[in-house]
């Protein structure tokens, strides 16, 4: 990963041959602050507003004329379509404004669930965002562990797809959990290939959750399989939303003999009844990224969270300088 100093190093490139402006939106400053740090430079100002009845003006504080503005924005939590709407009122004000390239830093990529028709007269809304970024202007797309790696291809942009797995890696061996006696679980057959991933870094077994989905933010688990009994279970998925997913999982591995079971999620959103049910599920400990703002980790003891701010410092490094991004500790894996 690329060091602080040799940000440092690079200011006077960023003053003579091309002009890097970094702002952020309303929906995770804190973030965006981090990656600002890294980088070692500083949140440029853009001026967010509502009108009375809550149409957003944005207009940048500083000329832009030139610049490579990087706009760095969590389209999630909720107030999704705000956020939204903002990534796009940004993007066409900068465009007007003449900059250079405009890059949306998407760390939640909002309506990813979204991603095809599983039922007649159903909209594929992953899509339909993708057109409005490109509509409004967007060069490029940075964003983090898509719902399905194939959203990528709604876009004729290019979109880098950072993935939090190796954070999840490094955070987990640091406990000390026995991997001989630990099995990672997909919570769905569509996340089994991330799970594969993770407990190849980790050296450990894996196991998939077959379920069932009735209707939306519910779910059903129907069989466990792997061989779980009586082992410390990693359940890693890319959200948790209303918790009702995760719940059920948990709640069908401790009947089927699991024993501690720690969860991994990159996009804690935590919405509805979620913390609630997280407080009362058999769960050793919960670890999100910071890519949403998470209220949980205030609320739930055993909920924590780790930063991605330094994946995106360096992928945002790595464009600006026009090198290479694949070579980066966190770049999309093929999932």
């Amino acid at each position: 990963m690329v060091t602080k100093p040799m940000y440092q190093e690079l200011t006077g490139l960023f003053d003579m041959k091309k002009s890097l402006k970094l702002y952020t939106g309303t929906c995770n400053p804190a973030l965006a602050k981090r990656i600002a740090d890294i980088l070692n430079v500083e949140l440029q100002g853009l001026v967010l507003e509502k009108f009375a009845n809550g149409e957003i003006y944005a207009r940048y504080d500083e000329s832009v004329r030139g610049s490579d503005v990087f706009f760095i924005q969590s389209v999630g939590g909720l107030n999704v379509n705000d956020a939204l709407m903002e990534v796009l009122i940004a993007c066409d004000a900068a465009k007007r404004a003449s900059c250079r390239t405009f890059t949306a830093a998407l760390p939640h990529y909002g309506y990813a669930r979204q991603d095809r028709k599983a039922a007649p007269r159903e909209p594929i809304t992953a899509r339909l965002v993708a057109n409005l970024l490109e509509a409004a202007g967007c060069d490029r797309v940075i964003t983090l562990d898509l719902h399905q790696g194939q959203i990528q291809g709604f876009f004729d942009i290019p979109v880098n797809h950072l993935t939090a797995l190796p954070l999840f890696a490094e955070y987990y061996k640091k406990k000390g959990l026995d991997w001989d006696n630990t099995v990672v679980v997909s919570p769905d057959v569509g996340r089994a290939k991330a799970a594969k991933k993770l407990s190849d870094m980790l050296g450990c077994e894996l196991a998939i959750a077959h379920k069932g989905r009735p209707k939306h933010n519910m779910a059903e688990v129907m069989a466990v399989i792997g061989n779980i009994k009586g082992k410390n279970c990693i359940i890693n998925d890319d959200i948790i939303d209303t918790a009702g997913t995760l719940v059920a999982s948990v709640n069908e591995l401790k009947n089927q003999g699991a024993g501690p079971i720690y969860v991994g999620a990159t996009h804690g959103i935590f919405s509805g009844p979620a913390i609630i049910r997280l407080a009362n599920a058999p769960i050793e400990e919960c670890v999100v990224t910071d890519s949403v703002p998470c209220e949980a980790i205030n609320a739930v003891s055993y909920v924590k969270q780790i930063s991605v701010a330094g994946e995106f410092a360096e992928a945002i490094y790595h464009i600006f300088t026009n090198t290479s991004v694949s070579g980066m500790v966190g770049a999309d894996l093929n999932l």
